[in-house]
């Protein structure tokens, strides 16, 4: 088959032209000039040429296969078909022709059709590379991608110095999650071509999804300095700095790819988490509507946007924002993840939605690790808690001493953490209340699985949902055969492979199971707690709090992001009713103190009657709340552990109950205390117990002093009786799995 690759033909092309000139049909010039010219990559000068011939000899197949890729390669696909057809009629058994239309149909994704035309170039040359390359590409584009991965493999056998299919091996071995063979394959192509930089930086891509951040950073590395212009480097690298918690160091390398390439939103995004992390919060917020701006269809920016405004209190556009969310939900589209929702809705079937969705996308259900073999009955049940906050949280300042509580003759507990260790005394005690207590944080998701399933945990329970730093993705492998969630997320996290949700008859009433996709354990009481928590000696004085020594103190120490429009409404009719209240909150960053002052102006209450604390050590922050007369709750995000903190501290919590789990845990704590009086069922109905306590004081001491009473006589902060039910429940899980029953609701009260 006729064909020119490089050279210089500028002698041959100016005798050629004279000679067309003077012989417009002169078939062999316009066939070789039209060679010469796509030769020189001038496609569009070629097919005129090549056409032209085409046109006085249709059936020689040297112009028609020339035509075709011709046209093809000046991006004209549609037009070469009839000719890539024609050359393949002309030479049914040229393996080169059929490639070439393969590749045609490829490009114009008409996939299958493709595939038939690679197969038959296969059955004509069983040992054509570059068919079984291209027919790998068309079954990845196909997500075929265990068949693309063996197409890869046949051309590399028969060409082991495609770099090309080791590269795309990679590709589609990464798609399967197959990480460690998928980086063998970068390895390779790198090996074969060392300034190879889309296998380098795919090598740092995988490094990246395999916890391996530091060496991921080093590929990175490696590919700038091979391509210092190299955004996509400069963004990845980013992105495991952020992995390390190295957040300055990941904006400024966010800064370098947005330097190079300003319209890349995926940047933007996570320069806008990394400001975020940072408690920028303003300037986070300008980097989302930046990615916004770039590209409106980025999935879950949307909530990131509006989770971040509700850091700030900035609820400006609120309503229209927060409908056209719900709406986006309800369709099916990926704009918020699971957390924010939680406190911006209060709507189980919403929540569960959400919750699918996201699981589905991010962590759906992987069969690589195959199924799990049934383990015989053992003398020791096997618990794994698993959690990214294993350290100074809220998490663990709940949960510690269930684990040191836990009967280590029924039950062996072993820790997988994730998370950092940030040297605290919380670590330490929890480092030793464990059988074992394994840092996995190097680890990937599959890894961390394969240990949990190697070392025969029969209930692994999540910590962590869908928080910070959690890890769902160890749960989707299927780690343990039993698998639960508690405590640190509350809500569904609407996967399949989770088969049980820690509740309460409070929080979750068998009406509202339907808005769960686990099945629902009914305990006595929900929260657990430490009942070693230490409140400090220290009498702060409201003067030295910056309070009024005789103004009743309202207070509210929850998150700003759980403060809602709705709810600064009540607590503003609330301090119009009773002039000699203050409120008492926390301030996360400056912004939100002075959006809250300028909403209670705009509301009518004078500025000065907010009054802002900030964070301060765990004892004295518990020792604070005595200085206060009443905790108001937000909704439809409850207080949890803060709400707690205050009843530990003998501070009554006022709450409205709502319809979903974070909307009732404050309600569940105060009926496991014994003070349903504080549970009010609508915004008038709390509005009027608040400003009934505030003004008369002997209700108010009647309250405070049942509190009191009731600490250490009921379920709130009886952990050893709340170890009893959860190992109670426990010995129900194995038991049932152990008979092949369940999963099914369980309920100990």
């Amino acid at each position: 088959m006729q064909s020119f690759q490089s050279g210089n033909y500028e002698r041959a092309d100016s005798i050629l032209v004279k000679i067309i000139k003077a012989d417009s049909k002169n078939l062999p010039a316009l066939h070789v000039l039209g060679l010469i010219k796509a030769s020189q990559k001038k496609y569009q000068e070629a097919a005129d040429l090549l056409s032209r011939a085409a046109r006085l000899n249709p059936n020689e197949p040297s112009i028609q296969y020339n035509l075709a890729k011709s046209l093809a390669d000046c991006g004209s696909f549609g037009e070469s078909i009839p000719h890539h057809k024609k050359a393949v009629e002309l030479m049914p058994n040229n393996p080169e022709a059929l490639l070439n239309y393969g590749i045609t149909l490829g490009a114009l994704t008409s996939y299958e059709d493709a595939l038939q035309i690679f197969d038959k170039a296969i059955s004509i040359h069983p040992s054509y590379a570059e068919a079984f390359l291209n027919r790998g590409l068309i079954l990845a584009a196909l997500n075929r991608f265990d068949e693309a991965n063996i197409s890869f493999e046949s051309a590399i056998q028969i060409n082991p110095n495609s770099n090309e299919a080791l590269f795309n091996k990679g590709v589609v071995l990464t798609r399967l999650n197959k990480l460690d063979e998928a980086l063998n394959a970068y390895i390779s192509a790198i090996n074969l071509n060392p300034d190879y930089l889309d296998a380098r930086l795919n090598r740092g891509v995988v490094l990246h999804a395999l916890n391996r951040f530091d060496e991921a950073i080093e590929a990175f590395d490696m590919v700038i300095g091979l391509n210092p212009n190299h955004y996509q480097a400069w963004f990845n690298k980013g992105a495991s700095l952020k992995e390390l918690q190295r957040h300055e160091e990941a904006l400024i390398a966010y800064d370098n790819s947005i330097n190079l390439n300003p319209e890349y939103s995926d940047v933007w995004v996570n320069k806008a988490a990394a400001l975020h992390e940072l408690k920028r919060f303003n300037e986070s917020i300008e980097a989302y509507q930046q990615a916004l701006k770039l590209n409106p269809k980025i999935d879950w920016i949307e909530g990131d946007l509006l989770h971040t405004k509700m850091k700030v209190c900035s609820w400006d556009g609120f309503d229209k924002s927060l409908i056209a969310l719900t709406d986006k939900v309800r369709a099916g589209e990926k704009c918020i993840t699971p957390f924010p929702l939680l406190s911006l809705v209060d709507d189980g079937s919403l929540h569960k939605q959400c919750s699918t969705i996201y699981a589905d996308s991010k962590f759906p259900f992987n069969s690589e690790l195959g199924p799990l073999k049934r383990s015989t009955e053992k003398e020791k049940i096997r618990i794994g808690y698993f959690s990214p906050d294993f350290r100074n949280h809220a998490v663990s300042a709940l949960t510690v001493q269930l684990f040191e509580l836990h009967n280590k003759k029924k039950f062996e507990i072993i820790a997988f953490s994730y998370g950092p260790d940030d040297q605290s005394p919380m670590r330490d005690r929890l480092s030793k209340a464990f059988d074992q207590f394994l840092d996995v944080s190097s680890q990937s998701d599959i890894q961390i699985a394969q240990l949990a399933r190697d070392m025969s945990i029969d209930i692994a329970i999540d910590l962590g949902g869908f928080t910070t730093d959690s890890r769902p993705g160890i749960f989707s492998y299927r780690a343990a055969p039993i698998q639960a969630g508690y405590i640190g997320y509350l809500g569904t996290m609407g996967a399949n492979y989770m088969d049980y949700l820690f509740a309460d008859k409070t929080i979750i009433p068998h009406e509202a199971e339907q808005y769960y996709s686990e099945k629902i354990v009914y305990l006595p009481s929900y929260q657990v707690n430490d009942m070693n928590r230490k409140i400090s000696d220290e009498i702060f004085s409201r003067e030295s709090l910056g309070l009024p020594k005789d103004k009743f103190v309202f207070a509210c120490f929850n998150n700003n992001y759980k403060i809602l429009p709705a709810t600064f409404n009540s607590w503003m009719n609330i301090l119009k009713a009773t002039p000699k209240g203050v409120l008492y909150l926390y301030a996360d960053n400056p912004w939100s103190k002075d959006n809250l002052m300028k909403e209670a102006e705009a509301r009518g209450v004078k500025a000065d009657r907010l009054i802002f604390g900030g964070r301060i050590d765990a004892d004295q922050y518990l020792a604070r709340y005595r200085a206060c007369d009443l905790f108001l709750d937000t909704t439809p995000y409850n207080a949890g552990t803060t709400a707690s903190d205050a009843l530990w501290a003998g501070l009554p919590v006022l709450t409205l109950i709502g319809q979903s789990f974070p909307s009732r845990v404050a309600s569940s704590l105060l009926n496991a205390v014994g003070l349903p009086e504080l549970v009010t069922s609508s915004a008038a109905e709390y509005e009027i117990r608040a400003i009934e306590l505030a003004m008369n004081p002997e209700m108010m001491s009647a309250i405070k002093l049942k509190l009191v009473n009731n600490q250490l006589t009921t379920l709130l902060f009886d952990t050893p009786r709340f170890t009893e039910s959860i190992e109670a429940v426990y010995t129900k899980m194995y038991g049932d799995y152990q008979s092949n029953v369940g999963p099914n609701h369980i309920s100990l009260g």
